[in-house]
């Protein structure tokens, strides 16, 4: 849990697969923050293809909220990186952390 108190927590989950066009990284993730509730907060994965672009094939993106943005992967370290400082904002937004 990243809020004990306050219940919201975070799940990861990846997987190795085949280099593919949908999963070039090698791996298959989700990166995800939930509230109290269990609603998905904050989320970066490549599980689905983004809704109104013109792939069909999944890809990297990010959810906030009820928004999904296409995100561009560079690394393992810059993904957590991103995915943390989202996070922070996110906690911050909600009044969770100062």
């Amino acid at each position: 849990m990243v809020d004990p108190d306050g219940g919201h927590w975070v799940r990861f989950v990846v997987t190795r697969v085949p280099v593919s066009l949908g999963k070039p990284h090698g791996i298959d993730y989700s990166l995800t923050l939930h509230g109290p509730d269990g609603g998905r907060l904050v989320g970066f994965d490549n599980a689905h293809p983004v809704a109104k672009q013109k792939r069909s094939e999944p890809q990297d993106h990010r959810h906030r909220l009820r928004t999904i943005k296409a995100y561009e992967y560079r690394d393992a370290a810059t993904l957590l990186a991103d995915f943390w400082e989202t996070v922070d904002a996110m906690l911050r937004e909600r009044g969770v952390i100062p």
